[in-house]
């Protein structure tokens, strides 16, 4: 029963022992590069030695009375905590190998253990560049990611939305020094210009990593501009149109000018003709071609004075269509078959007036 109850005692005295000391936090996950930081509280002022250890090895020794004594790696160090009586243990520039556990230890009161996680970043590129494609024609993208630690989850977004996993497929491979590549691919239908994205995290890291490129519809850059495009085209379709019925005015104007023009040179033309016609007196001609078998003279007087009386006759009315020349022609004619006749009274012309 003594032997009970001293049992009892102990349990419970190195359980509240056990309480005095807090190590947090229990899980850190860190980026590669980063810096990595526990804090040890010791509750009890009992103890006077504080180690840190590094998956079981000795990285810095604090003395509570003098502080860090030492520290074999040259990026591990601890600070004073500002709560309580306890130590901030800081590892810089973390890498792969610093990943496990990472424990605080009172020597002989008390030990606490955290686990420390180490992820790294690696690269995410879509192949190809931005894209041209005619609406309703299927597009395909591709994405990497290559260098990552642990497998890296991937998703793609366009114009900011994220995709169902259905739209899309992912496989992934394990190179050298265990990190993973992971590579997509995306089918879908050119409907409208947009931004397509390919995005990879993994849980250490704030904001994913992107990669963009812009997939421009053809059919829509009409349509997209709509606001400059369509104005600009009715401007135009109207202005030719305005610069065809122009012209066609302008062609009209000309020809009935044109047949203006004509017309009135030929009432001038006409009018002259008319006027030149009142003007001129009306005349015979001489038929120079006939001839008298038997003239005499008294015939050839009767002849010559019948000619000269026509010849008053004439030139009382006028006759608008006989040209001047015609009536001179006439005289002159005239005076000559006299001046003939009287000196050969034989040969005797006849004189018509037509």
């Amino acid at each position: 029963m003594d032997i009970f109850v001293l049992l009892v005692v102990l349990l419970l005295c190195s359980t509240q022992v056990s309480t005095l000391l807090k190590l947090s936090p229990i899980n850190l996950t860190v980026l590669s590069g980063d810096e990595a930081r526990f804090t040890c509280i010791a509750q009890s002022a009992k103890w006077d030695v504080m180690l840190w250890e590094l998956n079981s090895t000795v990285v810095v020794t604090i003395s509570r009375i003098h502080g860090v004594l030492s520290s074999p790696i040259p990026n591990v160090t601890a600070v004073k905590s500002q709560n309580g009586d306890g130590w901030v243990f800081v590892l810089k520039s973390v890498e792969r190998l610093h990943e496990g556990q990472v424990s605080c230890n009172l020597e002989g009161n008390d030990k606490k253990s955290a686990s420390l996680f180490v992820q790294e970043t690696g690269t995410v590129t879509v192949l190809g560049g931005n894209a041209i494609a005619l609406k309703g024609q299927l597009v395909q993208f591709e994405c990497d990611a290559v260098g990552w630690y642990p497998k890296p989850s991937l998703h793609w977004e366009v114009n900011g939305k994220k995709l169902s996993q259905s739209e899309y497929n992912l496989s992934s491979v394990q190179r050298g020094k265990s990190l993973f590549a992971v590579s997509s691919n995306l089918s879908m239908t050119a409907k409208k210009s947009s931004c397509v994205d390919c995005l990879v995290s993994v849980s250490a890291l704030p904001v994913p990593l992107m990669s963009s490129i812009r997939l421009t519809v053809v059919a829509e850059v009409v349509q997209d501009e709509d606001d400059c495009t369509v104005p600009l085209a009715v401007t135009s379709s109207l202005t030719a149109l305005l610069l065809l019925l122009l012209l066609c005015i302008c062609t009209v104007l000309w020809y009935r000018e044109r047949r203006q023009a004509k017309r009135s040179s030929q009432d001038t033309i006409r009018c002259e003709e008319r006027n030149n016609g009142q003007s001129l007196p009306a005349g015979g001609r001489v038929n120079l071609g006939f001839m008298s078998e038997a003239p005499t003279d008294a015939v050839y007087e009767e002849i010559i004075k019948g000619i000269h009386s026509k010849k008053d006759l004439v030139s009382v009315e006028k006759v608008p269509d006989v040209v001047t020349s015609s009536s001179l022609c006439l005289h002159r004619d005239g005076h000559a078959q006299v001046d003939l006749s009287e000196g050969n009274s034989k040969n005797i012309r006849k004189v018509t007036t037509v």
